[in-house]
């Protein structure tokens, strides 16, 4: 577990509520979806599944039928890593008793040699490491790798620590000591062994992670000797397609994020962990390529990626079509991941406000506010009647469901979400970094920061100090958000002016236990343009405040968003909201106009213009109020 995961403890109104959310409503419900006892929705046959592999390993024999996609595991282990840090926070027998239960039940499905998959043992036995391509079977342990490192450090307890130590050795007997070819056809196991190694000090997993970085593009036609070798597939890839598989040329080389958004992500933290232990210049150099052309090129002012649903992929420089936008939530997930461990690398608000852009838009915007509905594709632009509905759009979906048949992106926010201790903060010696603005008390190695805010709302943040000794000697080193204009800090009442370097104010002072550090930040809404060379956001506008993206929904604006023209210039005023669903949000209304709707498909007559008040919400927000139309970047006049 990430220390600043045990060190932070959060207690704000906004990521202090998501907490207690997930810990209340998210895991319970998604706990019951795991086991088919919701009404109404996919099902996920996860817990039955490992029911299954157990009755096979032990009897050779079992009463049912493997059910849901061939990666189910992982649903299951995502959401036990995200119980193991709802107990680190909060005690819980009883969800701890559960969790064992069901880490008894993979026990049980664990093969002698080591082996584990439910997919593998209950459908397709003989098969095992034959379909790297497809069969996500190193994906699926890498997820169990992280429940289980995550449960032990959270719990003490290490029955699924050993089970996945087992599973990783018998990985390393084929891939290391054997020399048996192949790589992940979705990385994952890369990142999860890094966490194995750092959880129990056992080099071997490092060694294995690394073979699998270095190994994967060297040969990149694996893939397609692999299809010629057996005489089965999943899903009928040719494995021709190597950009998207991320398999086109060695990862040292690479310098433009291609194929599918979430696994590049995830094995691009791979990359950053390695590059971070090992110190190798070609690694680390690679991970600033991948990350500059992600966020300059082809990252969503949402902090969403991946652009197009065919594939779920990256496509070219600056093609972000905002209605069939795909930005899955995962992706979004796994660039803060990725953004987390550049931080490491070197401190640079850069992938810091990255990090806070996805996470105070993207992601919350995949959970309903009540916990119990999610997106799986994240829009920016949603028309009901069309979206979800027309073939190029029937992945853009006008109101969050219950689960999903392919349930990755739910338990995922749950994880990351009861983990934000790991985000927030970091550490360099004498020096303590403020990355995110969230309310709560931080153990450093000299003491407590008490950090007081109404973030995202409020632009002020107060550091308090609770030396463990009479004082604490550190440098605290606070990000300057790109987006505020005007930033003041203040140390005992008096403006300051510390040193800047690469978007951080470096405070280097002996605080007392009567010291303040007070940062405001600029929270004026403003207008925010996208570069010419995307086409989908020409002429258009869209609105921020704070690190919060906004958006117009047909709800607040006479049931439409087609019409409404933003103007170019003029006040934007803010206004709390009172809506109750909407958890006492801030609000925007600017004056605009409403274009009158012709009477025909097509006319000579330029349609009359109207002055109308158009209301603007968080886009976290967005799909809470029903079915109604939406859209981010609005037509300037």
């Amino acid at each position: 577990m990430h220390e600043g995961l045990k060190r932070f403890k959060i207690n704000d109104q906004f990521f202090g509520h998501y907490q207690k959310l997930v810990q209340e409503v998210v895991i319970p419900y998604q706990e019951k979806a795991l086991k088919n006892e919701i009404a109404g929705v996919d099902k996920s046959y996860a817990v039955e599944n490992f029911r299954l592999a157990a009755q096979m390993v032990s009897t050779g024999r079992c009463d049912g039928e493997f059910g849901g996609l061939l990666f189910q595991d992982s649903d299951l282990a995502k959401w036990l890593e995200a119980a193991a840090y709802s107990l680190a926070i909060t005690k819980d027998e009883a969800l701890e008793t559960r969790c064992d239960e069901i880490i008894d039940l993979i026990a049980g499905a664990q093969h002698t040699d080591g082996y584990l998959n439910t997919f593998f043992t209950v459908k397709m036995p003989g098969q095992r490491w034959t379909n790297l391509y497809e069969a996500h079977e190193l994906y699926c342990a890498g997820h169990m790798m992280e429940a289980a490192v995550a449960y032990h450090e959270a719990t003490g307890k290490d029955k699924l620590l050993k089970v996945m130590c087992r599973m990783a050795d018998h990985i390393a007997i084929r891939f290391l000591d054997e020399a048996t070819p192949g790589y992940p056809g979705h990385p994952e196991i890369e990142l999860a062994l890094f966490r194995l190694y750092l959880a129990t000090g056992n080099e071997r997993y490092l060694a294995l992670s690394k073979h699998f970085v270095d190994v994967r593009g060297v040969d990149s036609d694996y893939f397609i000797s692999e299809i010629e070798n057996r005489s089965w597939r999943q899903w009928g890839g040719n494995g021709k397609d190597k950009e998207y598989e991320q398999n086109h040329m060695p990862v040292r080389d690479m310098d433009e994020a291609v194929g599918h958004a979430v696994r590049a992500v995830y094995l691009y933290s791979a990359m950053a962990d390695l590059a971070n232990a090992t110190k190798e210049t070609a690694l680390s150099d690679a991970c600033k390529r991948l990350f500059q052309n992600i966020t300059e090129r082809r990252m969503y002012i949402t902090g969403a990626i991946g652009s197009a649903y065919e594939g779920e992929v990256f496509t070219k420089d600056y093609h972000l079509p905002n209605d069939s936008a795909y930005a899955e939530t995962c992706a979004a997930i796994g660039l803060i991941f990725f953004a987390r461990r550049m931080l490491e690398m070197e401190a640079d608000s850069t992938y810091a406000d990255t990090m806070e852009r996805a996470l105070y838009n993207c992601v919350p915007a995949g959970m309903q506010l009540d916990g119990k509905r999610f997106f799986y594709v994240n829009p920016l632009e949603v028309v009901p009647g069309i979206s979800g509905e027309v073939p190029p759009l029937r992945h853009v979906l006008p109101e969050r469901t219950g689960w999903f048949g392919c349930a990755c992106c739910p338990p995922n926010v749950a994880r990351l979400m009861l983990s934000l201790g790991a985000y927030a903060f970091g550490e360099s010696e004498n020096t303590v970094f403020s990355h995110l603005f969230i309310g709560g008390e931080y153990e450093t190695k000299a003491g407590k920061l008490l950090i007081q805010t109404g973030y995202p709302y409020e632009g002020t943040i107060r550091y308090g100090f609770a030396p463990e000794k009479e004082s604490m000697a550190i440098t605290l080193a606070i990000r300057i958000p790109a987006w505020s204009e005007k930033t003041e800090i203040f140390l005992n009442g008096a403006a300051i002016q510390p040193e800047i370097k690469r978007g951080y104010a470096y405070i280097k002072h002996t605080f007392q236990k009567t010291d303040v550090v007070v940062l405001k930040l600029d929270m004026e809404p403003r207008r925010v343009f996208a570069k010419n060379d995307v086409a989908a956001d020409n002429g258009r506008v869209a609105f921020m405040r704070g690190p919060l993206v906004y958006c117009a929904e047909g709800v607040d604006n006479q049931g439409q968003v087609l019409n409404l023209l933003a103007p170019a210039d003029g006040d934007l005023k803010e206004l709390l909201c009172e809506e109750e669903r909407l958890r006492g949000c801030v609000i925007i209304k600017v004056r605009g106009y409403c274009v009158e709707n012709p009477k025909t498909l097509y006319t000579t007559q330029r349609p009359e213009r109207r002055p109308c008040q158009i209301t603007l919400i968080p886009y976290y927000a967005w799909g809470n109020r029903g079915k109604t139309p939406m859209r981010v970047w609005l037509p300037e006049i």
